[in-house]
């Protein structure tokens, strides 16, 4: 019990800002078993999102709660997954090697197509959370898929780089943590459908598999794998689609 404790916390420490909750050098195999703990991270988020829109809805207008929200959302995770979103875009939309992109990648710079996507990104985002609060759940499901994207691309994709935390973390994980990963996923999106919608949930299920798929081929044709910042890109584009998706105005 110990031991999945401790992954639990490396997990939360990796994924968000909290302080050290580990005080000891984290190891690579503790590293691989924290992948199979992403989809509560994001679970946690969801719930601390969910709670304070509760309380920005009884006190200010729609969009000034979704700027409040948006901007909470971005600090849980000190905006790690999206500047891996903004660097991905850059990286993947620039340079004509695949020795350009991924340097690209690690440049701390910013271009003109990662500033474009970034405020696309954001205003999807900031638009979707001024019309949740009729339906304030999605708040719950959609930090939870993005880490369950993050954790499928770890296990199921190949990771470029030789060294890094990323390969470390590629090297220790497995089929085990993604199993038990989408098991804890399912078991809390089977709580939240009804919540919401069945089919306004499936919905997003597929718009965010199908669009996790879309980007993740697309990077493996610029680039021999997965980096840190594409597993961000993941996440950020997964919460942009499933917030989108439940938005909508389904019939249903």
């Amino acid at each position: 019990m110990k031991g999945l404790l401790t992954d639990a916390l490396v997990a939360v420490q990796f994924l968000t800002v909290a302080p050290a909750l580990v005080r000891r050098s984290v190891t690579p195999r503790e590293l691989g078993n924290s992948v199979a703990y992403f989809p509560l991270v994001g679970l946690l988020i969801g719930l601390l999102l969910f709670g304070l829109q509760r309380l920005l809805e009884a006190v200010f207008p729609a969009a000034v709660g979704a700027a409040i929200l948006l901007g909470v959302w971005i600090l849980c995770s000190g905006a790690l997954h999206f500047d891996g979103f903004v660097d991905a875009v850059d990286g993947l939309l620039g340079g004509r090697t695949t020795d350009d992109r991924l340097r690209i990648l690690r440049d701390e710079g910013v271009g003109a197509f990662a500033v474009a996507a970034g405020g696309t990104l954001l205003l999807l985002k900031f638009g979707a959370l001024g019309v949740i609060g009729a339906k304030p759940v999605a708040l719950i499901a959609a930090p939870l898929l993005g880490r369950w994207v993050m954790s499928a691309a770890v296990v199921l994709c190949p990771y470029a780089r030789a060294e890094g935390l990323g390969r470390a973390m590629k090297e220790n994980s497995g089929w085990r943590h993604l199993v038990g990963s989408t098991a804890f996923t399912a078991a809390a999106l089977a709580v939240l459908a009804p919540l919401v919608s069945i089919a306004a949930t499936a919905a997003a299920v597929v718009a965010v598999g199908l669009g996790a798929w879309l980007l993740t081929r697309f990077t493996l044709g610029r680039i021999p794998g997965l980096t840190g910042d594409i597993y961000g890109a993941l996440c950020e584009v997964a919460e942009a689609l499933c917030l989108v998706t439940l938005a909508a105005q389904w019939p249903l």
